[in-house]
């Protein structure tokens, strides 16, 4: 995946080992498993561990050989500190083909994708571009999980952004510590030995790699989804890979054990993918597995000069082998957007064996081209294979000054592009605050039956991206990492009696109804949301995903001790969702703690069923980008038994428990057997699971309804 020498072209040939062509081999075999297991296997395999690790050993071992020749070579202190020179060889091997991709992006997410995907695809091609893709998807907590037609086409180039980043920041610490050594030097000449500079370094680079990496394991089961991504919990892979570059163990071994070691060390790289959940593991101790097979594969081909090479390593040397690693970058760029684009086109989530194959042979076939036309000229020297050619009519304009000039105007254009995008998106949105109800009935065509003139469905696809509830906008919904509540009011502010909304956003979705109910009735809403967050008793609760959530843990107690203190006159949560077990809708035994104590203390309790959340066939259906995409309100629909039991199942707590008051909406969104798309010219939901503020609006009739009949207080309907 990196370049095939991230450092000095020709480095100090004192110190300089021999070119390690078996570990080219190695990154052959890294992106090979990178690319199949992507393809076929829906799994990480462990390869990008192995890329970080060569990364760091090469990267770190020459700044080090860099700084102990230039002590011997008597370099001026600047020569000594600059990282101009390094950063200009690391932006012409790695830009050129970084930069041709996310233009090839930008044409096929335009002529492939579904408008409502564009934005946030322009935003990662930005992202891309200046090396923080991998906090852009760790904010959004995107699984880097089986690709499928949903996935973003550039969801891969967090390592890439991540390996940047370690770059940059590594030259900048190294060669300030390489400075100091030669500043002090003058004074303490035992400072520029070669074994105090390695010693140095090593206490340097070994330092920060222990914290990275106790970083990474307390992360691991706090916020998994951004630890995933964390550059700070990832720096420890390539520092270790520094860290044997500086000190290489000399223990003579025989090349038959040697040969052994690489054996092994390879059976755990290829086979790791299969029996450890990287995204569920990595970056902790596990993946020690593929970081410490990768250090092992570098021990062992260093052999002493009287020493022949393993047999396997020869293998890995092989002709083969090195020219497979030798595409890796432009590989690993290029796999990934070429098989979600598939997938994408085809409107399927699984490529078979054949398109699978054929994806990968393309994929090589566009990585030579992109190494011989693009990343080779643009790097210069030796290395460009086209550095020769020149324009006839102007001798002095090159093939790579050529190149680089088209390059730079079509990423201007398309960073020009994204931003044009999302002003458009800013004015898209259309206000569906006072859609005409003789037009636009929604959920009373359902519940009344009120007829449905032939019109396009409002919001638009394409607008539902601005579609957010009130709270969202007023800042009323904490984030993953909040611990305790922002408490929001809205209907009656003066009201004498108060609902408190609480959970997370299936909860809040519902602000909208409860907000004109709240003002008509004279009562108060008062708001505790969170990001993911149901009102739950577990002890451990998970985020969608499945990884850990703690902070949902402590913001419920919060909430729980902040509701008991101020004894609103009911809670308005949610009663049910999707059953894992199960075809239909459960009531979760965490929710049934907080029923119990909340009406334990006299507090009213209102349950809202869950709505269906929209799937066919197991798989999920993000309604405005299926719309968007040509389908139906019948086709982007749900059959009602896959996603609700016949009776809502908070009806048997009701029976035991007097306070507590179930809410069932679902004859709003669904019919008898069906739960549409569209349903009175209005988009039911605004995502994968969440209703549409619009449509919700429509429901305020019949919640207010079901309100006043649960708690008898509400006073009259809202028309």
């Amino acid at each position: 995946m990196s370049a095939p020498t991230t450092g000095d072209a020709t480095p100090s040939t004192a110190a300089a080992p021999a070119y390690r062509t078996d570990l080219d081999g190695l990154r052959g075999i890294a992106i090979a498993l990178v690319a199949c297991f992507h393809v076929w296997f829906g799994r990480v395999s462990g390869g990008v561990d192995v890329f970080l690790t060569l990364s760091g050993y090469f990267f770190v071992g020459s700044l080090v050989r860099h700084t102990i020749h230039a002590q011997s070579a008597r370099i001026g202190f600047g020569e000594t500190v600059s990282p101009w020179p390094r950063l200009q060889r690391l932006f012409r091997r790695l830009l050129p083909a970084l930069y041709t991709l996310l233009i090839v992006v930008g044409v096929l997410t335009i002529a492939i994708v579904t408008q409502t995907r564009w934005q946030n695809i322009g935003r990662e091609i930005v992202a891309s571009a200046l090396y923080y893709q991998n906090y852009y998807l760790a904010k959004n907590s995107q699984d880097y999980l089986a690709a499928s037609s949903a996935n973003s086409p550039l969801q891969h180039l967090w390592s890439m952004s991540m390996q940047g980043q370690f770059f940059v920041g590594a030259l900048i610490v190294l060669l300030t510590v390489a400075g100091l050594i030669k500043l002090l030097g003058r004074r303490y000449e035992g400072l520029t030995q070669p074994r105090v500079i390695r010693a140095i370094f090593a206490v340097v680079v070994g330092g920060t790699a222990l914290a990275s990496f106790a970083w990474a394991q307390h992360r691991l089961h706090i916020d998994q989804p951004y630890n995933y991504y964390d550059t700070l919990s990832r720096l420890w892979e390539p520092l270790v890979g520094g860290l044997l570059a500086i000190w290489m163990p000399t223990w003579r071994v025989g090349v038959r054990i040697r040969g052994a070691m690489t054996v092994i060390a390879l059976i755990l790289i290829a086979t790791c993918g299969w029996w450890i959940d990287g995204v569920a593991s990595y970056p902790a101790a596990l993946a020690w597995v593929p970081v410490g097979a990768t250090l092992l594969v570098i021990w062992s081909g260093n052999t002493a000069p009287d020493q022949s090479l393993p047999r396997v390593n020869q293998i890995l040397a092989s002709k083969r082998s090195v020219w497979l690693g030798s595409l890796s970058y432009s590989l690993y760029l290029i796999h990934w957007p070429l098989l979600i684009f598939y997938l994408t086109w085809r409107g399927i989530d699984h490529a078979n064996v054949l398109e699978g194959t054929g994806i990968l042979l393309v994929s090589i076939g566009l990585a030579w081209l992109t190494k011989r036309y693009i990343e080779d000229p643009l790097r210069g020297g030796g290395r460009s294979s086209m550095a020769h050619l020149r324009w006839p009519a102007h001798p002095r304009v090159t093939y790579t000054a050529a190149l680089t000039v088209v390059l730079v105007l079509a990423s201007g254009a398309t960073a020009g592009g994204i931003k044009a995008w999302d002003r458009h998106m800013l004015d898209v949105a259309v206000d569906t605050t006072d859609l005409d109800p003789a037009l636009y009935p929604g959920a009373r065509a359902l519940l009344d039956g009120a007829p449905v003139p032939a019109l396009d469905p409002q919001p638009t696809p394409l607008a539902m991206a601005q579609d957010l509830p009130q709270t969202g906008r007023d800042g009323f919904m904490s984030d993953f990492a909040a611990t305790t509540p922002t408490v929001g009011v809205y209907g009656d502010p003066n009201g004498g009696k108060t609902i408190a909304v609480a959970g997370g956003s299936h909860a809040e979705m519902w602000i909208g109804a409860l907000d004109a109910i709240g003002r008509r009735n004279g009562f108060r809403i008062v708001t505790y949301l969170k990001m993911g967050c149901p009102l739950t008793g577990e002890e451990m609760p998970t985020r969608l995903e499945g990884t850990p959530y703690p902070e949902c843990r402590t913001w419920v107690r919060a909430v729980m001790d902040d509701i008991l203190r101020t004894r609103p006159d009911a809670v308005f949560t949610n009663s049910t969702r999707p059953d894992p077990d199960g075809p239909a809708d459960h009531v979760p035994a965490g929710y049934l703690a907080i029923f119990d104590e909340l009406t334990g203390a006299g507090i009213p309790v209102v349950g809202i069923r869950d709505t269906p959340w929209p799937h066919k066939d197991k798989r999920p259906i993000n309604t405005p980008e299926c719309l968007a995409g040509g389908g139906s309100a019948t086709t982007c629909g749900t059959v009602r038994a896959s996603a609700l039991n016949p009776v809502d199942p908070a009806q048997a707590v009701a029976a035991t428990n007097p306070l507590f008051h179930p809410l069932d909406l679902s004859n709003g969104v669904c019919t008898a057997d069906f739960c549409p798309a569209v349903v009175g010219n209005i988009i039911v939901y605004k995502d994968f699971h969440h209703l549409s503020t619009p449509y919700v609006r429509t429901l305020t009739h019949e919640l207010s309804r079901q309100l006043a009949a649960a708690l008898g207080w509400t006073g009259p309907e809202v028309p």
